[in-house]
């Protein structure tokens, strides 16, 4: 079992920038896992943001974040980052990261293995 913990939502204003933590415990992660970032609202399923194969290089964008959100790493504290600038109030969710043990971006939420248990970020207009 790998457990994933999220940190660092909030609230912000419209263009202002927020950073996501994700923490993994319980192994070491490897260059061939993918890391993911989807986010869910009330009454929508959880849909996908940005992921990433942990040693990067292979990047998917949902398009309304395009240019706007990018995903980094700190091997050595097995953390993954999701950057946010110019947010905008459609982005206000819960935000969850997930990992999956394929070194294969996928936008579908039932392929990942692991999730955190989310963060909220509202941004306000």
């Amino acid at each position: 079992q790998v457990q994933l913990v999220e940190s660092g939502g909030g609230l912000v204003q419209a263009g202002g920038s927020l950073r996501l933590s994700c923490a993994a415990s319980g192994r070491t992660f490897s260059s061939y896992i993918t890391m993911a970032w989807f986010r869910q609202t009330p009454g929508r399923e959880r849909e996908f943001v940005l992921a990433d194969r942990w040693r990067g290089g292979s990047v998917r964008y949902a398009e309304s974040v395009k240019g706007r959100f990018s995903m980094s790493r700190d091997n050595a504290k097995n953390t993954v980052y999701l950057q946010m600038n110019s947010l905008k109030p459609e982005d206000t969710a819960v935000y969850y990261c997930a990992a999956r043990e394929i070194g294969l971006a996928s936008t579908s939420p039932s392929l990942y293995d692991y999730w955190g248990q989310g963060t909220q970020v509202t941004v306000s207009s």
